[in-house]
C-alpha cells in the first residue's frame, strides 16, 4: 500500500454514487484486491448478535432491521465467520447462506439459514413466488413458535422490507401470527417476547455518538494515513505541511471538533434522526478529501498540487466538508447525513456580534482580539488572502458588485462554519457557538437538560419555569408570564381555539396537594411531565425541536409561527391533561352553581381571573 493507493480507497467512502444493497460486499472485495484493510471497528451490536449464536445460547432466530447502512450485513458475516463459514462463499453474490451449528445446552444441531438481504432475496413486486422461496418463509414464520424446529434463520432487511415480505405471503397463518409477534417487537422497541422464539435487534436505536466514536478512532488510527506521512517528500506534495488532506486529517483530531461533532449526532438522536454506520464514514471521508472543483467532488494524491497552484487552498476546508459544502445541492440533498445537518442551518444562521467579526473584526479595535483569535491565527483556512481580498471588494465596492458580493458571502458560510468548531463552550464576549445553529438553545438542552437528567439531579428551576412559562402562552394563546403554575384554558366553544380564556384549572409546578410539574427522564429521553392528583400523570417528550419551540415562545416568539407541528403536538398535550382533568374532577361532588373563570393579563404580563358565576 501506498498513500497514494490508501487516498483513493478512503474515496470509495466518500458520498459517491453506489448501490446501498452492495456497499459492504464491493468494499470487501477492493479490500482484498488491493491488499489494504478495510476501515473497520466492533459494531456496538456486534456482541448481542454473536451471543444469540454462542454455544449455550438458547436457539432461536434473529431479525435484523434499520435503514440502510446500519451494518446488518456485516453483523451476518460476523456470524457466518463466527460458525465457520467459508469466506470465498461469503463475498460470492448470494444472498441466501446455510451452515449446520450445535447450539444450546445440552448441544443439539441446527441448520442455520442467513438472508443477508431480504430485498435482493425476495422476488420483484407483482412477481410470483418461487416455491422454494415461499417455503422457506412459511417454515421461518413456523419455527418462531415450534420448540422442536430445527431450523433457526438469521435475517437482515429494515421494517417496510419486513411488512412487505410478510403481506405478501398472506394466507397462511403460521406467517399472518409471526408478523404480528415481529411489529409488536417493533413498535414495543422490544428484543424479544415470551412465547416467541426470536430476537429483534432495531440497529437503528443505537446511539449515533457511540457510533461515531468508534468510527472516528478507526478512521484516524488507519495505518494508510501513517503511510501517507512517510511519504510526505515536500511542503507542496501529498500530506506536506501545505496540503489540505493533511491539514484536514490533523483537524479532525482536535478534541473540540470532534465535541461538536458528537453534539451534533447527539441532537440528531434527540430529534428522532439516527444518522448510521455509513452516513458517518461518508461524513469522515468528505471531511478530510472534500473539495468543489475536482472529480466527485473528492481529492486524489493527484489533485492536490493542482488545487495548490490554482489558490484555492481555502475551499477544501473540512470546517465546510463536514456539511457537504462541497458538493453541490442535489448530491448534498440526496446525502443522508448532510441532509440531516442541513436542519442546524450551521453557515446560514449568525449572529450581530459574530458578523461584525468577520466584516470589521480585523480594523476595529474592541473586536481585533476575537478576529485574531479565531480568523487571524488560522493560516490554513482563516482570514487568509483570498477570504481578505474578497472582503476588501466586498465592503469597499460598488452596490451592483454582485459577484463580489457572492463570491465573499459564500466565504462568509464558510467561516461561520469554522467558528460552529472554534468557539469554545465557556467563550466570553457574547460569542456562543450556537448562534450559529437555528437551535439557539441546543448547548443548553445538551448540558443542562441533557445532562441533569443523566447526572440524576433536578433540570435547573429557571428552565423549567422558562418551559411552562413557554407552554402557559400556548395553552392560552396570550401573552403571559406565569411560570410557577400551568393554566388550562379552553374557549367558549372548545380547548384547541388560538386564543382561550375560559380558565379551568391551575396546576402548581412546586409539589402541592399531589400536583407537580417537572421535567424528568422517560425512556432515555426529557419530558415534561404533569401530575394531577390522584395518580394521574400526562407527559410531552422533549424533543430538540419542541424544546427549542417552548424556549421561543416564552421569550416573545408567536405560538404559531415558529412551529405548526410543535404547536399541534403542544395543543395535543394540552388536550390529554384537559381530558384527565375532567377524570379526576368528576369523583368531586357538583354544586348548584356553575362558575366561568374568565382569565385576564395584568401589565406585569401575570395572569388573574375573573370569576362569574351562574346559577344552575
Amino acid at each position: 500500500m501506498t498513500g497514494r493507493d490508501w487516498i483513493k480507497f478512503v474515496r470509495e467512502y466518500g458520498p459517491v454514487p453506489t448501490k446501498d444493497n452492495l456497499f459492504d460486499e464491493n468494499l470487501r472485495r477492493r479490500a482484498k484486491r488491493t491488499g489494504i484493510a478495510q476501515i473497520q471497528f466492533k459494531h456496538p451490536f456486534e456482541d448481542m448478535v454473536l451471543d444469540a449464536f454462542g454455544p449455550s445460547a438458547q436457539p432461536c432466530s434473529v431479525i435484523l432491521t434499520g435503514t440502510a447502512g446500519e451494518g446488518k450485513t456485516y453483523l451476518c458475516a460476523r456470524v457466518w465467520e463466527k460458525l465457520g463459514g467459508d469466506p470465498i462463499q461469503w463475498n460470492g453474490k448470494s444472498t441466501h447462506f446455510r451452515i449446520v451449528a450445535r447450539f444450546g445446552t445440552p448441544g443439539r444441531d441446527f441448520t442455520l439459514h442467513i438472508i443477508r438481504d431480504l430485498s435482493a432475496w425476495v422476488p420483484e413486486q407483482g412477481a410470483p413466488w418461487p416455491e422454494d422461496k415461499r417455503a422457506l418463509l412459511i417454515r421461518l414464520a413456523q419455527s418462531l413458535f415450534d420448540p422442536a424446529a430445527d431450523e433457526i434463520f438469521l435475517v437482515a432487511g429494515n421494517d417496510g422490507q419486513l411488512g412487505e415480505t410478510f403481506r405478501r405471503l398472506d394466507g397462511d397463518e403460521s406467517v399472518r401470527r409471526a408478523w404480528a409477534a415481529v411489529e409488536d417487537l417493533l413498535v414495543a422497541d422490544c428484543v424479544e417476547a415470551e412465547g416467541v422464539r426470536l430476537k429483534l435487534f432495531n440497529l437503528s436505536r443505537g446511539s449515533s455518538v457511540d457510533t461515531f466514536r468508534l468510527a472516528v478512532k478507526a478512521f484516524l488510527d488507519h495505518p494508510g494515513w501513517q503511510q501517507c506521512s512517510a511519504e510526505a517528500a515536500s511542503p507542496d506534495a501529498i500530506f506536506g505541511s501545505n496540503c489540505p488532506i493533511r491539514r484536514n486529517y490533523e483537524l479532525l483530531h482536535e478534541p473540540l471538533v470532534q465535541k461538536r461533532l458528537c453534539d451534533l449526532l447527539e441532537l440528531c438522536d434527540r430529534n428522532g434522526v439516527h444518522v448510521p454506520i455509513r452516513q458517518i464514514l461518508v461524513l469522515l471521508a468528505n471531511g478530510v478529501l472534500g473539495h468543489p472543483e475536482v472529480s466527485d467532488y473528492l481529492m486524489t494524491a493527484d489533485d492536490v498540487a493542482r488545487v495548490l497552484a490554482a489558490g484555492t487552498r481555502h475551499r477544501a476546508s473540512l470546517y465546510n466538508n463536514l456539511f457537504g459544502g462541497n458538493l453541490p445541492e442535489t448530491r448534498r440533498a440526496h446525502t443522508a447525513v448532510f441532509d440531516y445537518l442541513e436542519r442546524f442551518q450551521i453557515g446560514a444562521e449568525t449572529s450581530n456580534r459574530i458578523d461584525n467579526i468577520l466584516i470589521f473584526g480585523e480594523s476595529h479595535p474592541s473586536l481585533q482580539e476575537q478576529f485574531q483569535r479565531y480568523l487571524g491565527a488560522d493560516d490554513f483556512y482563516g482570514a487568509d488572502r483570498a477570504y481578505l481580498s474578497a472582503k476588501h471588494d466586498y465592503v469597499e465596492g460598488a452596490e451592483e458588485d454582485s459577484e463580489a458580493a457572492h463570491r465573499f458571502l459564500e466565504l462568509v458560510v464558510s467561516q461561520r462554519r469554522a467558528l460552529f468548531f472554534k468557539i469554545p463552550d465557556e467563550a466570553t464576549s457574547g460569542l456562543s457557538a450556537w448562534d450559529l445553529t437555528v437551535f439557539r438553545y441546543g448547548g443548553e438542552y445538551l448540558s443542562d437538560v441533557l445532562g441533569a437528567l443523566r447526572a440524576k439531579v433536578p433540570v435547573r428551576r429557571n428552565l423549567l419555569a422558562r418551559v411552562v412559562r413557554g407552554t402557559n402562552r400556548i395553552f392560552t394563546g396570550m401573552l403571559l408570564g406565569s411560570e410557577r403554575e400551568l393554566l388550562l384554558a379552553s374557549s367558549a366553544s372548545l380547548s384547541q381555539a388560538r386564543v382561550c380564556r375560559f380558565l379551568d384549572d391551575r396546576l402548581s409546578v412546586a409539589p402541592r396537594r399531589g400536583e407537580r410539574v417537572e421535567i424528568v427522564d422517560q425512556n432515555g429521553h426529557p419530558a415534561l411531565q404533569v401530575e394531577l392528583g390522584d395518580g394521574i400523570v400526562c407527559s410531552l417528550v422533549l424533543t430538540l425541536t419542541r424544546y427549542e419551540y417552548l424556549s421561543r415562545v416564552a421569550e416573545g416568539a408567536l405560538p404559531s409561527s415558529f412551529s405548526k407541528e410543535c404547536f399541534e403536538d403542544v395543543m395535543a398535550f394540552k388536550s390529554r391533561l384537559m381530558r384527565e382533568l375532567t377524570r379526576r374532577d368528576g369523583k368531586e361532588p357538583q354544586t348548584s352553581e356553575l362558575v366561568f373563570r374568565i382569565l385576564g393579563v395584568d401589565a406585569n404580563g401575570g395572569a388573574f381571573e375573573e370569576p362569574i358565576g351562574v346559577s344552575a
